[in-house]
C-alpha cells in the first residue's frame, strides 16, 4: 500500500468527516487519522472498500475527539487565550457570516426532508464522497439505483433549494 497515494486520495473525504462530526477544521485531527492509517496498514483486509476502511478510522477518530477530555475543557474554557485561539479570521462581514450560516442550515433541513433512501444515497455520495459503485455495494442494491436517487434527490433539492441557486 503507498502511503503517499492513500493520502493524496482520501485527504478530502478525511476533511469532510472530520468537519461533518466535529463541527470545526481540524488538522490535529487529520494527522492523528494519518498516523493510525500507517499503524494500522498492515491490518486492512483487501475484503472491502479501502476508501470506507479510511472513513471508518476517520469516524472513529473524529468521534473520540469528541468524547476526550481536552474537547470539553477547551470548549468550556472562557479564558482570554481560547476566545483570541478559536477567532476564525475570515474576511466575511458578520452578515455574510448570518447568510452563510442560514444558507447551510436551509441545505441541511432540505436534505433532512428528503426520503430516507434518497437522503442516504445522497450523503454517501456527495458528503461522504463514495463511488456510485461503492455506495452500490454499501446499500445492497443495483448501479442504476443509485444514480436514478442522485438525479432524483438533486431534482427535489434543487426545487426546494432554487431561491439559492
Amino acid at each position: 500500500m503507498n502511503f503517499n497515494e492513500l493520502i493524496k486520495t482520501n485527504k478530502n473525504n478525511i476533511k469532510n468527516i472530520i468537519r461533518l462530526i466535529t463541527k470545526s477544521e481540524n488538522e490535529d485531527l487529520e494527522q492523528e487519522v494519518y498516523i493510525k492509517l500507517w499503524k494500522n496498514s498492515e491490518k486492512y483486509k483487501e475484503q472491502g472498500s479501502l476508501k470506507g476502511w479510511v472513513g471508518t478510522i476517520a469516524r472513529n477518530t473524529s468521534k473520540d475527539y469528541l468524547k476526550s477530555a481536552k474537547f470539553r475543557y477547551e470548549h468550556d474554557s472562557t479564558s482570554d487565550d481560547f476566545v483570541m485561539t478559536s477567532i476564525k479570521d475570515k474576511k466575511k462581514s458578520p452578515e455574510d457570516s448570518a447568510l452563510s450560516l442560514e444558507r447551510r442550515q436551509r441545505i441541511i433541513k432540505a436534505i433532512d426532508s428528503l426520503k430516507p433512501k434518497l437522503r442516504e444515497t445522497i450523503m454517501l455520495c456527495e458528503v461522504f464522497g463514495y463511488t456510485y459503485e461503492e455506495a452500490a455495494q454499501k446499500l445492497k442494491c443495483p448501479i442504476g439505483t443509485i444514480k436514478s436517487r442522485i438525479y432524483n434527490a438533486k431534482r427535489e433539492l434543487a426545487d426546494t433549494l432554487e431561491d439559492l441557486l
